[in-house]
């Protein structure tokens, strides 16, 4: 199994920022820390320092360019690499080329991508681009093909139904091409997965569903595809203190960042995004929808929408569950993402690398994990949770 952790580059704090951040539109006030480089720095350097392979950043209308932000992270880490997001078709692929060998030059070969092809078409028209779900996705297969010419060094021609290339190519073979991660619940995006991704990124869902998806595009390939997940993570010395850390999250969401959040997924055309709205439907009761996975993220953040809630060795044994499904990578957040990082690395990587150091428990250590969640208090709702939302974060696992 490998772990990746997650840069907050619209900002962090100690509640989950709402979806509309990601288009520019914040209903509510600015992130309680700004993604500043030194902050940004801070996260990277904890993630570094425990145990995490990767950091993924995120790409919207309302991020900052995360190539350009990658590049200065890296300049302050020595070993992570940077899961970089970004638009297929919205730069050439020939160009993109130059840039990611130009990036693996300067951070000497740290650069993995995530490619995200769209799917908000409001937000895909803003940037200029007018072509519909399935279109998209037959563009990034040819985007993928391009890049991947390009890095093979030998002046190649191509002709597609989006681009064109004659004698392209990078001067000199990149030695190191990046892989490719990649995805999208749709078939569309199924049949690139299969044909072009190094791994298969699927959001959190219950197990059943993740198996049914995992065989799918198992089947769909004969080339060697890893399967990756991306999930929050709550954890905790004891469940009670997990599930008390989802209520304060769930009480910290305002009605209006939830009914714009559902407004915007609803005009969406993402089928891996219309999965996750149907795990709540919008409502903030019953959020746990399988044994320690928590929708209620979902309200308000666009993409992954669940976390994994619980003590250390819950969240543990659900990672083992998945990964028995087929899982070897796993993308994971908290927040906020600086003490969460090292949370994580601290009592949960260890376990699931089977050190049985970590296999000691005790009040010890939470406290020392929780002293950094003492620093910004201010942070914290005072407001009672609404009703409907009491009963430890909704809970009603289904029989």
């Amino acid at each position: 199994m490998r772990f990746h952790w997650f840069l907050p580059t619209t900002g962090d704090g100690h509640q989950v920022r709402p979806a509309t951040t990601t288009t520019g539109a914040d209903p509510g006030r600015g992130p309680a820390r700004p993604a500043t480089i030194g902050y940004l720095t801070q996260v990277a350097r904890a993630a570094e320092e425990s145990g995490f392979g990767a950091l993924l950043t995120p790409v919207g209308a309302g991020c900052p360019d995360p190539l350009v932000v990658c590049t200065a992270v890296a300049q302050h880490t020595e070993r992570i690499s940077l899961l970089v997001a970004f638009r297929a078709g919205f730069a050439l692929p020939t160009l993109f080329a130059q840039q990611t060998q130009t990036f693996q030059e300067l951070t000497g070969g740290r650069l993995l991508l995530n490619v995200v092809t769209g799917g908000d078409p409001r937000e895909q028209r803003g940037y200029g681009d007018f072509l519909d779900h399935d279109q998209r996705y037959a563009r990034t297969a040819e985007y993928l093909d391009v890049l991947r010419g390009c890095w093979a060094g030998a002046p190649f021609d191509f002709i597609g139904d989006h681009y064109r290339v004659e004698a392209g190519g990078l001067a000199t073979p990149l030695a190191d091409p990046p892989a490719i991660y990649f995805g999208g619940a749709s078939p569309a995006a199924e049949a690139v997965a299969a044909a072009h991704a190094d791994v298969y990124l699927m959001w959190g869902e219950p197990p059943a569903a993740i198996a049914e998806r995992a065989a799918r595009i198992r089947a769909a390939t004969t080339r060697d595809l890893r399967l990756g997940i991306r999930l929050h993570v709550i954890a905790r010395e004891t469940a009670e203190e997990a599930w008390c850390e989802a209520d304060r999250l769930l009480a910290g969401m305002r009605p209006e960042q939830i009914a714009a959040a559902q407004a915007r997924f609803a005009r969406m055309d993402s089928v891996g995004q219309a999965r996750m709205a149907a795990l709540h439907n919008g409502r903030s009761a019953d959020l746990e929808i399988a044994p320690n996975l928590w929708a209620g993220v979902g309200l308000v953040r666009e993409g992954a929408g669940t976390a994994l809630v619980g003590s250390y060795a819950d969240v543990e044994e659900r990672i083992r569950e998945y990964a028995a499904l087929g899982i070897d990578e796993f993308i994971l957040s908290g927040w906020p993402h600086l003490e969460e990082a090292y949370r994580v690395g601290e009592f949960l990587l260890p376990r699931l690398a089977g050190d049985p150091r970590a296999d000691r428990s005790g009040q010890q250590q939470a406290d020392q994990a929780d002293q950094a969640d003492q620093a910004d208090q201010a942070d914290r709702p005072d407001r009672p949770g609404r009703s409907g939302r009491s009963g430890r974060s909704g809970r009603s696992v289904p029989a």
